[in-house]
């Protein structure tokens, strides 16, 4: 047998006018434009089915987040606390502590700071509640300067443009009632939110390592359960120390806050400065209501002017440097986010759980930030929402 190949047949000459074979073989050719037209019809049509679905998806996503405020919030405050306090009951694991027992013991030293601080403040705050009415009716006269002015202009704006100046309105009675009864009525939901954070806090404590541990388990290789291992933990760390500088510095500055309302003679400063604390957790917002709340109070607590606003304008000076310097020296750049998207982010989880989703959006946008930069496929999304 020979070892080359067999010729390949040698095609017959076409019995066809030149011009016909030509114009076969161009057939092919000229159905190329029509094919590529189709083919990126059929990519738009399926890109905007994309779309839709995309969004489709999103908006049973908010539905869902907005009919299940009642499960989400606790779940999330829980995780949050569990992340922050990870770091203590792991310490205390490394030392032959078991990890139920370290949970058990931060939990009872956390819960007894926080019923402290509850009966310590709760009295003036609602002394604060229950004087508010008669304390801005004496406040009304200290403005009212400043308001006929403004009433004034109101009247001039209203004759240029054709209108009538209402007079004589009947006063709107004061619907708002706060009583004894309104606190009893409260208090079972209240309870049950706190009991039910507070176990999902022990779970996490205890817990937490094992179900990440499982959840590692099934990935395929051995290779990608140690990235996912190594990702997951860098994600951990970060998000705990970011949680744990973030509220040691709104206790600082509450305490700051607190100290200097004590030398101004400003009553309750523990108050204000638990109030400066928390509204901290919000950036821009709580700074902007925290001073205008110590605004009013310095002005109902003052006779003069300037006494009265010394407090609220310490507090601005106290703040900026705490967001502009402090803050940004100690998270680093891994945690600043942009201005317009920490707006967009509270304006979203604000309309979805109300003020606690206004508490809770700067956290949940860090956490996310922090997590999507380490994810691959995800940087885009930290790239955007970085300062």
């Amino acid at each position: 047998m020979s070892d080359f190949p067999s010729p390949l047949p040698t095609p017959l000459p076409s019995t066809a006018a030149p011009g016909v074979a030509v114009s076969t073989l161009a057939a092919p050719s000229r159905r190329r434009p029509g094919s590529s037209r189709s083919t990126r019809r059929i990519s738009r049509h399926l890109r905007a089915i994309r779309i839709s679905l995309t969004g489709i998806i999103l908006l049973a996503l908010l539905y869902t987040v907005a009919i299940g405020k009642s499960i989400l919030v606790p779940l999330v405050l829980a995780g949050f606390i569990g992340l922050a306090l990870n770091p203590i009951v792991a310490a205390a694991a490394r030392v032959r502590i078991p990890r139920w027992l370290a949970a058990v013991t931060v939990m009872i030293l956390l819960g007894t700071g926080l019923v402290w601080a509850v009966a310590t403040l709760s009295t003036p705050a609602l002394n604060w509640f229950h004087e508010a009415p008669t304390a801005m009716r004496s406040f009304a006269p200290k403005i009212k300067p400043m308001t006929q002015q403004i009433e004034a202009a109101s009247r001039a704006t209203q004759t240029l443009v054709g209108g009538t100046v209402a007079r004589n309105a009947p006063q709107s009675p004061n619907s708002f009632a706060f009583t004894a009864w309104d606190v009893v009525a409260g208090a079972p939901k209240v309870i049950a939110s706190i009991l039910t954070v507070a176990l999902l806090v022990f779970f996490f404590l205890v817990y937490g390592d094992e179900i990440l541990r499982r959840a590692v388990e099934i990935s395929p290789t051995f290779s990608y359960k140690r990235h996912t291992v190594s990702i997951v933990r860098s994600i951990q760390v970060e998000v705990s120390s970011y949680l744990l500088l973030t509220a040691a510095i709104n206790v600082t500055l509450g305490l700051i806050t607190a100290g200097m309302l004590y030398l101004y003679g400003v009553p309750d400063p523990l108050l204000w400065g638990s109030v400066a604390a928390i509204a901290n957790f919000i950036p821009y917002v709580g700074a902007i209501t925290t001073t205008t709340i110590l605004a009013i109070v310095g002005v109902l607590h003052f006779q003069e002017l300037g006494p009265a606003l010394l407090p609220a304008a310490t507090f601005a000076g106290i703040t900026a440097i705490e967001g502009n310097l402090i803050t940004p020296m100690l998270q680093g750049r891994r945690s600043r986010l942009s201005p317009v998207a920490i707006l967009l982010w509270l304006l979203i989880w604000g309309w979805l759980w109300g003020i606690p989703g206004a508490l809770l959006a700067v956290p949940m946008l860090t956490c996310v930030k922090l997590i999507t930069a380490k994810l691959r496929g995800w940087q885009w999304f930290a790239h955007i929402i970085s300062r």
